[in-house]
């Protein structure tokens, strides 16, 4: 994805109204005042995305304080120009959580400029898929990947705060156990409906339409270029709208909502006229979504309606 559309310290204060009325000397001395209530330590960590930075905290719970550097939809984190907020959250993060795989570069950028040197945690080489030349960055959509990365977080948080190991522990148990409840949603897709065959415009979703069995039918050429923030060329453009046409049309097309041109506005309208269910997809957590099993868990609840709504 590059060239499209695409920020917590809690200070205790204690008075000494006690002390100042025991110094006037009027009437019995007041008793000492209790002393404060230290806030439970926390560690800091800092995700490029507020995708790993809910699963951050979904793993880090109570204990941590996350910063997720990029939280809305309109940034892009191919293009993503850092702020002095940034660099703060990462001098005084214990583990940075990035996406690798050129996906956003800003992170690295970030760590070496800073004179702290947090634990780095990167997704994409953490995930063991091929990460060459026609590797599909977008490793947050690969299930298996996210439990490694809960896994990791689990460990590395637990080596930076060792008092919650076993609360971390605990919190990636559970995590991933909800993860395996999606796991059972895609097993019931591929189950259901072995080798549909679906559109997109861009790869992000490729890792989870294929553990669900789906077949990507739309020619690389065009979500390349519209991965790529460029035009495809006519006659890929005419192969793409194709598919939503004839006996064999796809079954769904999956549309990256954070992604808009004239091509993909006329593959959605493609899709529309044919009655081809259109299912989005993002790249950033949705407004009003804080949770990544509750993000993607949507989605995959989408694409199953879809695929049973397809005549």
């Amino acid at each position: 994805m590059t060239s499209r559309s695409r920020a917590r310290l809690l200070a205790a204060l204690t008075g000494a109204a006690a002390l100042a009325m025991a110094g006037c000397g009027q009437g019995s001395p007041a008793a000492p005042a209790a002393p404060s209530q230290a806030a439970a330590p926390t560690v800091g960590v800092v995700a490029t995305t507020d995708v790993y930075g809910s699963v951050a905290s979904a793993i880090g719970g109570a204990h941590t304080a996350v910063t997720s550097i990029i939280h809305s939809p309109d940034a892009d984190p191919h293009e993503y120009e850092t702020t002095p907020s940034d660099a703060a959250a990462v001098a005084s993060a214990k583990l940075l959580i990035e996406n690798g795989g050129g996906y956003d570069d800003f992170a690295g950028k970030l760590v070496s400029a800073s004179a702290a040197k947090p634990t780095v945690i990167d997704v994409s080489q953490l995930s063991g898929l091929n990460t060459g030349a026609d590797f599909n960055e977008h490793v947050f959509y690969s299930l298996p990947t996210v439990a490694k990365l809960a896994d990791t977080l689990s460990t590395d948080l637990g080596k930076a705060d060792p008092a919650n190991a076993a609360a971390y522990q605990a919190n990636a148990a559970a995590f991933k156990a909800k993860l395996g409840g999606l796991n059972a949603k895609l097993a019931a897709i591929k189950t259901g409906h072995p080798g549909a065959r679906i559109a997109i415009t861009e790869p992000v979703p490729l890792y989870l339409t294929a553990q669900a069995g789906l077949v990507n039918a739309t020619p690389e050429a065009f979500s390349h270029a519209i991965e790529e923030g460029s035009d495809p060329p006519a006659a890929v453009l005419q192969q793409t709208l194709a598919l939503f046409n004839g006996p064999n049309k796809v079954s769904a097309l999956l549309l990256n909502a954070q992604t808009e041109s004239t091509a993909t506005t006329q593959v959605r309208q493609a899709a529309t006229t044919a009655g081809v269910p259109v299912v989005q997809v993002t790249e950033t957590l949705p407004a009003g979504t804080i949770d990544y099993v509750t993000w993607i868990g949507g989605e995959i609840d989408q694409l199953t309606t879809a695929l049973g709504d397809h005549r």
